[in-house]
């Protein structure tokens, strides 16, 4: 099947926002910039043969979501109740109703698929449009990085605390590492470049760049993973998220930014100015 007819089918039912389905054969054609007759002659004679090509290009034509999003959805479905051991192309194919070529054609293989699922429930898309334009205000930048995180570590299925349970159960095991090939050089590239411009800018201490990350996101990070047990099982109530975010920022400042130099007084500078007078 020539790809720019699927590509023309794709286009013609989003611009109409129907399912590919549901778009006729003439509007198809006219997409592709074809007739009518010479599309049905390509596909001989039958719409089924568009149909299947779109399929496999994981969306399919009676409108369900697309293979990319159910697949997703799926895997994020398993990590959260079963762990990340647990998600196999195989498993997320039957939960997703789709197969597992599709899943290659659409990801390419099983780490391509974590790590867009990673992608999709973790904070690091939204931290990196907070740092894509940082608020001149130290603390205002630090709190909008705590409420994604908080944001993204308390929604369901809960992938972020399933992943990190991973992690530091099995640090070494091969279905973690390709995560943290992936995503800690990026984290470095977005987080990192941030703390070093504060640091040169003067608002806070000098520290070694992965102690500063670790300082910034832990105690957060820690009191989410263990909230669940504190509210279920010890019967604990836990403050609200936003007083949550408040008093790690105000603590992580506290440790780690500088005191701006005050503005000179007035009076100071009429002093400096009397020294030279008469």
């Amino acid at each position: 099947m020539p790809d720019d007819l699927v590509q023309a089918a794709l286009r013609a039912a989003e611009a109409r926002t129907l399912a590919v389905g549901d778009v006729s054969m003439q509007a198809i054609a006219k997409e592709a910039g074809i007739s009518r007759s010479t599309l049905l002659r390509r596909l001989g004679g039958s719409r089924h043969a568009l149909d299947e090509a779109v399929r496999a290009a994981g969306v399919d034509p009676a409108g369900q979501k697309p293979v990319r999003q159910r697949a997703i959805e799926a895997g994020a479905a398993l990590i959260s109740t079963r762990g990340l051991s647990a998600v196999s192309l195989e498993r997320v194919a039957a939960d997703a109703q789709c197969s597992v070529h599709s899943l290659y054609a659409v990801f390419g293989g099983r780490d391509e698929m974590l790590q867009a699922i990673f992608e999709r429930y973790s904070p690091i898309l939204d931290v990196e449009a907070v740092l894509a334009s940082p608020s001149s205000d130290l603390r205002s930048t630090v709190r909008n990085i705590y409420a994604v995180m908080a944001a993204a570590f308390s929604r369901e299925p809960r992938v972020l605390p399933a992943i990190y349970a991973e992690l530091l159960a099995r640090p070494q095991d091969d279905s973690v590492r390709p995560l943290l090939q992936h995503f800690t050089p990026r984290m470095f590239a977005s987080v990192g470049q941030w703390l070093t411009a504060e640091i040169k800018a003067g608002r806070i201490r000098d520290l070694p760049l992965l102690l500063l990350i670790h300082q910034m996101t832990s105690p957060l990070t820690m009191h989410i993973l263990i909230r669940p047990t504190v509210d279920h099982v010890l019967r604990i109530p836990s403050p609200s998220l936003d007083e949550v975010c408040d008093t790690f920022t105000d603590a992580f400042l506290r440790a780690v930014a500088l005191p701006s130099e005050p503005a000179p007084s007035c009076t100071s500078l009429r002093g400096e100015g009397d020294k030279g007078g008469p």
